[in-house]
């Protein structure tokens, strides 16, 4: 049950916390199919009703617009104290960016960033929880292609040396294709 500021009652603190769209990675030109969902609570924890909350996209380099055309939009917390934003259209350049996020109810205010990511990968779905996982990790492209081929070039390699033995021979021994575990490519300043 969600108790809730009485009539006319502001909170003497505001708390934001990112729910949703912390660390995503986008393609570059593309248009965000998730967004950014923040919680704004107060200082006891208990979720703010009816708190502005301003989204705010960089002017210039990796960046987008919001639905509106802008690099701002403004929405209201709802009961819950969460408010989201989504559907930007981002530019075509790659790299990482914030969106700032502000939060205002009365005097109270507080503000926060969400760091996300436009790249050229395919891979772009990798997204991060929470800021105490590691940052995202994406894969290159040619990265994937070559060990899919030392995989697939080890298989055949098996499978010619069975199909070429004679059944007469003894047996060798059994070669294993190598495993690769997922390879990571993190992303930020070097």
């Amino acid at each position: 049950m969600l108790i809730q500021d009485p009539p006319g009652g502001n909170p003497a603190i505001l708390q934001i916390r990112v729910i949703e769209g912390e660390g995503v990675a986008y393609s570059v030109g593309g248009r965000a199919t998730r967004g950014v969902t923040v919680q704004v609570t107060d200082e006891t924890g208990r979720p703010v009703q009816g708190a502005s909350v301003s989204f705010r996209l960089p002017d210039d380099g990796p960046s987008g617009t919001f639905s509106n055309g802008s690099r701002t939009e403004v929405a209201t917390t709802r009961p819950d104290g969460k408010a989201s934003t989504w559907g930007m259209q981002w530019n075509k350049i790659e790299g990482s960016f914030e969106i700032r996020i502000t939060a205002a109810k009365g005097a109270a205010r507080a503000g926060t960033v969400c760091p996300v990511y436009l790249s050229k990968a395919a891979m772009a779905k990798a997204t991060m929880e929470t800021r105490s996982q590691p940052p995202v990790k994406l894969a290159s492209s040619h990265k994937w292609l070559w060990i899919t081929l030392a995989a697939g070039g080890a298989g055949i390699a098996v499978a010619a040396a069975a199909l070429g033995a004679k059944s007469s021979a003894p047996a060798g021994p059994m070669l294993t294709p190598t495993s690769v575990g997922t390879p990571t490519i993190t992303i930020g300043n070097r």
